[in-house]
């Protein structure tokens, strides 16, 4: 009798937060905000609740989460119309690259550290820190990236062609992450960090510390951020 119980309590719970996600609208399912987050997890939590302890009348768990849908559509309908509450809730776009420079600070801000970076540009079918102009966090989390005009022409940190061509068959290398040199890295192109650190004085660089992050591409092409 108890499992038919948890049956019918699951069945209902169902279609109770499925009605509820579909009030909340289609945002909810194309993009979380942080608060719209929260909102999802606290509805998922109370509807466990519910069916679990079948000891528990259903609105005890009904009545919390059409609050947190009432809430969650009249913040909507605010946002709508102040954007100082939207930016409050949702948050504003953040840029970690402008015009072709990482942006550290914002980076920082964020706790978003350079694999993350390398990680969501590679989701964005870029390979190479070098090709981005701008890329912008979203309140989302979601990365956008807008790529530098295929023109030749390079804008922002150095983009230097090395006199000695390095060639080698793979996906841009980083050779220095905030300051440390990736001697591993070093190791795939038969380089040591001797050669590193004179290919980094004829660019004006005394220490591997005064480097952000440093990286070389199949075509030999090195790139480099400095700490500002």
């Amino acid at each position: 009798m108890e499992i038919l119980t948890i049956f019918l309590r699951t069945v209902l719970i169902y279609f109770v937060v499925f009605l509820m996600l579909r009030i909340m609208g289609k945002r909810e399912i194309g993009k979380l905000s942080l608060f719209d987050l929260v909102i999802s997890i606290m509805i998922a939590e109370i509807a466990v609740f519910v069916i679990e302890d079948t000891k528990k009348p259903l609105m005890d768990g009904i009545l919390p989460m059409g609050t947190l849908v009432l809430i969650q559509v009249l913040l909507a309908y605010i946002t709508l119309k102040s954007r100082t509450i939207r930016v409050l809730f949702d948050g504003k776009p953040s840029v970690l690259i402008k015009k072709g420079m990482l942006n550290r600070e914002e980076m920082k801000k964020h706790r978003y550290n350079l694999d993350d970076l390398m990680l969501q540009l590679r989701q964005n079918k870029i390979m190479n820190v070098a090709d981005v102009e701008f890329a912008i966090l979203e309140p989302s989390g979601k990365l956008s990236v807008f790529e530098k005009e295929k023109d030749g022409k390079e804008t922002g940190p150095e983009v230097t062609k090395l006199k000695e061509t390095i060639r080698y068959e793979g996906l841009p290398l980083p050779l220095i992450m905030d300051g440390k040199v990736q001697d591993d890295n070093l190791g795939k192109i038969g380089q040591t960090r001797f050669w590193l650190k004179n290919q980094l004085q004829e660019q004006g660089v005394r220490d591997f510390k005064e480097i952000f992050y440093c990286s070389i591409d199949h075509r030999g092409r090195m790139f480099l951020d400095r700490k500002r």
